[in-house]
């Protein structure tokens, strides 16, 4: 049995209304230093430098994944029926610390680091740190038990779909979240409907029944405006990639800057440095960079921390070497003046590209079939032609 709190502690929350905690080990780790970290990381990386408000943060965001998934373990019977209490512990823990890992501007570093946040998130849970002893003090082993539902090994695959699917609390709390703080409404769906309709089938794992569909594709098309909207806007794009320039220089140049050291070593970096490496750090080490000797690196940190982005415009191989051109004249260096970024987005991969990680729907038959099969628009979405998109970045010239 899972100590409980003497009473229910609530955290006003403006998607959730209140993130609820009745567990000992949740409120331990929510306290904890490692999770307090996660205030010091937005949660759209370079999307805030495009709306004014997205100051969310990481920490936001992990408590909305804890109390989707809370809901879940709890509100939806199958679910509830079909996972132990140490089961319903463990994934909500889980779920509450899948972005423990993440570094500042979030996914922009993993590109300088090469490691993924999950490879960080792992080794907080697991190596001997304050999360490591909280959930050991807890039960024996739920450290990696917590760590194996994000790592995608644990014994009972529907944990993991619960915080990584095609359905899952994750992206259910983030479209929604950032929608509300990019002050859009393309991320809005009804989370209601979805946990109302939520079930449990055998080998298929999470399924949704046939009333739920209309729910599941109001989702899906939130996750696919949000992407090309606030995901992948081009001045994001933009502030991101000289970001990753000015890295790219660091490296090359062999720059001294203590607060960044940690980054540049990558997949080398120890947890007692990464614990220090937030967006505060960053801007520090930015801010220093503004002064340095170095002329790229004091423009291109200028640039990061006044935001005077790069332009942007669409990328063809005449638009690329015109302007690759104009730049060489102007006296620009194209290793760091210039760079191409295509994203590509699709909201939602059907059954046969991954079978264990489609969306189920239990026909008014009994039937099961995978959405696409069950709603037209979904499988238009999946027919359709290829969404992506091509530019190219640039400072402007004579700027």
């Amino acid at each position: 049995m899972f100590e409980r709190t003497p009473e229910v502690k609530v955290l006003r929350d403006p998607v959730h209304g209140y993130i609820h905690v009745d567990l000992r080990v949740v409120w331990d780790v929510i306290n904890s230093s490692w999770f307090q970290r996660l205030r010091r990381i937005r949660q759209l990386g370079g999307a805030y430098m495009v709306y004014h408000c997205a100051e969310h943060t990481r920490f936001s965001h992990s408590l909305g994944v804890y109390e989707i998934v809370r809901r879940m373990v709890t509100e939806v019977e199958d679910i509830r029926e079909a996972l132990s209490e140490r089961e319903k512990v463990t994934v909500m823990l889980a779920a509450l610390l899948h972005d423990c890992g993440h570094g500042p501007y979030s996914h922009a570093l993993e590109s300088v680091t090469g490691v993924s946040h999950e490879v960080f998130t792992c080794r907080i849970i697991e190596e001997d740190t304050e999360i490591t002893r909280i959930l050991e003090r807890c039960a024996p082993g739920l450290a990696k038990e917590t760590a194996d539902v994000i790592r995608h090994t644990c014994k009972n695959p529907l944990m993991t779909q619960l915080i990584s699917s095609q359905l899952d609390a994750d992206r259910m709390d983030y479209l929604l979240r950032d929608a509300y703080f990019t002050g859009t409404k393309y991320g809005v769906f009804d989370l209601e409907r979805i946990l109302r309709t939520l079930r449990v089938n055998g080998d298929k794992g999470l399924i949704i029944k046939k009333s739920g569909v209309f729910a599941v594709e109001y989702y899906i098309m939130a996750r696919y405006h949000m992407y090309w909207q606030v995901y992948y806007h081009p001045v994001a794009r933009s502030y991101e990639g000289i970001i990753h320039l000015l890295f790219r220089r660091l490296k090359e140049t062999n720059a001294e800057q203590p607060l960044l050291k940690g980054i540049m070593d990558g997949g080398n970096m120890d947890l007692d440095t990464f614990f220090r490496m937030d967006e505060y750090t960053c801007s520090c080490a930015f801010d220093m960079l503004a002064d340095s000797d170095d002329g790229i690196l004091r423009d291109l940190a200028l640039r990061i921390r006044d935001r005077k982005l790069f332009k942007y415009t669409d990328s063809d191989p005449e638009t690329d070497q015109r302007i690759r051109t104009q730049l060489a004249q102007a006296g620009y260096d194209l290793k760091y003046y210039w760079f191409r970024d295509t994203v590509a987005q699709n909201p939602y991969t059907p059954y046969t590209v991954r079978k264990d990680n489609a969306i189920w729907v239990r026909m008014e038959d009994g039937s099961v079939r995978e959405i696409s099969e069950a709603s037209n628009i979904v499988y238009s979405l999946i027919h359709g032609p290829a969404n992506d998109d091509h530019k190219i970045f640039f400072p402007e010239i004579g700027g």
